[in-house]
C-alpha cells in the first residue's frame, strides 16, 4: 500500500492555500490537514523550528490527538527536529542546546505516540569530517531514545560544512552509536548531493549504493522532493515532483522501485506556482503503478 503524506503545520491559523481552516486549536490540526491533502502519513514541527524552544502541550491535547491519529488511520508519522540542532558541532553550549533541543523532541514524539524523530547531522564547522561524525555520535549518545520511537539520520545536500551529503556518514553514525538509529533519505538533497535519480537506472544504481554502504534494512523513510538544481550541486531547494531537476522519469522510478515501494513518503515541496501539497500528493498517485 502506498503511503504518502507532507510535512503540515499544526498552527490554528490557515497557512497554505489547500488548508482550509482547521477545526482544532492544538496539534490535531496536522491530522486535519493531511486529510484535506489525501495524505495518508505526514510529518510535523512541534514547535517553531527557528527558536530554541520546547513542545507546548498538555496530557489532554496529546491524548486527544493520539484518538485521532488512531481513528483516521493515518501513518507513520515523523517528527522533524529544529533546524537549529546541530550535532556536529565543536562548540560545547550548541551542542549543550542541540542534545536538549532533540531529547525534547523525542519525548514529544512518545507523549504523542508518534514512530519517528527525524534529524540533520549538522555542520562541522571547522572540526573537519571524522570530528564532526564523531561530535554527532557523542551528542546522539547523551540521549535517551523513548521505547516506541525511532531516531532517523536524514541523508543532507552537503552545502559548506554540513555532513551526511554521503551515505558513509550516515553509516558511520548509525554504526558507531549506541543507539538503534534508521536513516530517513531526502530525494533532493541526495541528488544535491551527487546519487543520480533521473533515470530508472540511476535510481536502481543508487539504491544498490545505499544498501551496499547503509544498507535498505535501515532506510525508515523517504523525503520525497524534486530538485531545482542540477546533480552534485549541493544546494538545497526542492521543486514539485516530476517539475524539478529529477524529473518525471527518475520520481516514478523512486516510487515503483521494489526496494521503495513499501516506505513512506513524506513531501517537502514547494506550495507555490498554483501548485499546493494536494497537487504533489495527487502527483504522486498519477506516477505510482498498479495501486
Amino acid at each position: 500500500m502506498l503511503r504518502v503524506g507532507a510535512h503540515v503545520s499544526i498552527a490554528a491559523s490557515r497557512t497554505s492555500s489547500d488548508d482550509e481552516t482547521p477545526p482544532y486549536g492544538d496539534v490535531r490540526n496536522a491530522v486535519f490537514r493531511q486529510e484535506a491533502i489525501g495524505g495518508n502519513c505526514g510529518q510535523i514541527f512541534t514547535t517553531s523550528p527557528q527558536v530554541w524552544r520546547e513542545p507546548e502541550f498538555d496530557d489532554e491535547e496529546a491524548t486527544a490527538f493520539r484518538d485521532l491519529v488512531a481513528e483516521s488511520g493515518m501513518g507513520p508519522w515523523v517528527v522533524h527536529s529544529s533546524y537549529l540542532v546541530n550535532l556536529c558541532t565543536p562548540k560545547a553550549d550548541l551542542r549543550e542546546k542541540s542534545v536538549r533541543s532533540l531529547q525534547c523532541e523525542l519525548d514529544a514524539a512518545e507523549r504523542l505516540g508518534l514512530e519517528y524523530v527525524n534529524v540533520h547531522l549538522g555542520a562541522h564547522t571547522g572540526a573537519g569530517v571524522d570530528g564532526g561524525l564523531s561530535n554527532a555520535v557523542a551528542a546522539l549518545d547523551e540521549l535517551e531514545v523513548p521505547e516506541g520511537v525511532r531516531l532517523l539520520l536524514e541523508s543532507d545536500a552537503g552545502s559548506g560544512t554540513k555532513l551526511g551529503d554521503e551515505f558513509e556518514h550516515l553509516a558511520r553514525v548509525r554504526e558507531d552509536s549506541r543507539h538503534d538509529l534508521e536513516v530517513c533519505v531526502d530525494t533532493a538533497h541526495a541528488f544535491a548531493a551527487g546519487y543520480d535519480l533521473s533515470t530508472a537506472d540511476a535510481v536502481a544504481e543508487t539504491v544498490t549504493e545505499f544498501d551496499d554502504v547503509v544498507g535498505l534494512e535501515h532506510l525508515e523513510c523517504v523525503h520525497l522532493n524534486d530538485s531545482k538544481h542540477a546533480c552534485g550541486t549541493h544546494k538545497d531547494e526542492h521543486a514539485h515532483v516530476g517539475e524539478g531537476e529529477i524529473g518525471v522519469e527518475g520520481m516514478r522510478a523512486v516510487l515503483n522501485h521494489p526496494d521503495l515501494r513499501d516506505v513512506p513518503f513524506v513531501l517537502e515541496t514547494p506550495t507555490e506556482d498554483g501548485k499546493s501539497y494536494a497537487w504533489n500528493v495527487s502527483r504522486v498517485r498519477e506516477l505510482r503503478e498498479d495501486e
